[in-house]
């Protein structure tokens, strides 16, 4: 079984080709990054032009680097939500007319199972177990007890993680992507010179709420900007401060889910962190001495997998094939898509998915 997934749903246009047995045949990204940068952030008519000037030929070399011809594909997959709307239609068309013209299947794929299934195309991940997902826009603690089974024992009631990032890298004038730049200012950081608040830490639940932890960065690059004008030992300093305080809620909040999600599956010890902040190598550690001190075990995909990528849609839409799932031509993109709707909420009541 091969297939061609496609992800468009933000700044990156790609295309990969997986296989039954867990190969990435291919896995083809083509990143917007300088097209956004000069915003200082994405805007979604240049991505949603982006992927469509480049779609075509990445799918071309994502054939070629697997070495199969578009007819051998058992099914076409692709990002149908939830994502920058543009972007959305434009892999959602392409994967249709592909599909249409091969004679295959066509899969809607849900972004966020993408991210939330990623880990699994390294062996030895069973169901069911634990995920964080947490990235640019979206921020849940979600017990995953199998395809399309998802409950949510958590999630973000304003900001998510990845979004505190971008904002707090801007703030700090630290350049475009968010999350990498305010990474590399900390590491050479001071993270105890300034308090910063530890938004929900210790509180019921397993719900993140990250904007009163951003506004109290914008209230300390004023305070320190009034004063003097701001350094680079000042800038590394709050990237240092605000990133082991991201890391330390999430590593507070996923300890309580740990323990609703012990009850619920005794025989599971697996923490799943997916998502393009995974890729954080300060989070990865606060997450692995937090799981190792619940009894847990903590499993992150390879860091080419966290960031949005087509390899992964193209998994989860494997995963949703051979359990007979495919989608009609009739199929809309959407901007929005819940990946538990109607899930009962186990230990907490985000409202923001």
């Amino acid at each position: 079984m091969l297939i061609l997934g496609l992800e468009t749903s933000c700044d990156e246009t790609a295309a990969a080709v997986v296989a039954e047995d867990r190969r990435i045949l291919s896995d083809v990204v083509l990143s917007q990054i300088e097209d956004h940068r000069p915003y200082g952030g994405v805007v979604p008519e240049v991505a949603a032009r982006a992927h469509l000037e480049h779609l075509d030929r990445l799918i071309g070399e994502a054939l070629a680097q697997a070495g199969q011809p578009l007819s051998a594909m058992t099914a076409i997959a692709a990002t149908g939500g939830p994502g920058l709307i543009g972007g959305v239609m434009v892999g959602v068309t392409t994967a249709k007319a592909l599909a249409m013209v091969a004679g295959k299947p066509f899969i809607a794929v849900n972004h966020l199972e993408g991210h939330a299934l990623s880990a699994r195309l390294s062996p030895g991940l069973d169901f069911p177990y634990l995920l964080l997902l947490v990235s640019g826009g979206h921020c849940q603690l979600l017990a995953v007890e199998g395809v399309g089974n998802y409950r949510r024992l958590g999630a973000t009631v304003d900001d998510a993680a990845g979004e505190a990032f971008d904002k707090v890298a801007k703030l700090l004038d630290l350049g475009y992507p968010g999350g990498p730049a305010v990474e590399r200012w900390a590491e050479g950081g001071d993270p105890s010179r300034f308090s910063l608040p530890r938004p929900m830490k210790g509180r019921p639940g397993c719900d993140f709420s990250f904007s009163g932890l951003k506004n109290a960065v914008r209230l300390l690059v004023r305070d320190l900007s009034d004063r003097n004008e701001l350094t680079d030992g000042d800038r590394a300093d709050v990237a240092a401060g605000f990133q082991a305080a991201v890391a330390e809620v999430l590593a507070d909040r996923s300890s309580r889910a740990m323990t609703i999600f012990a009850e619920r599956h005794p025989e599971s010890r697996r923490l799943v962190v997916a998502g393009g902040v995974a890729a954080n190598q300060t989070l990865r550690r606060s997450l692995a001495r937090a799981a190792e001190n619940g009894g847990f075990t903590l499993t992150a995909p390879p860091l080419r997998l966290c960031t949005d990528n087509a390899a992964m849609i193209a998994w989860a839409g494997l995963e949703r094939f051979r359990l007979g799932g495919q989608d009609g031509l009739d199929f809309a993109p959407r901007p929005r898509w819940p990946l538990d709707p109607g899930a009962v909420r186990l230990g907490g009541a985000g409202v923001k998915a």
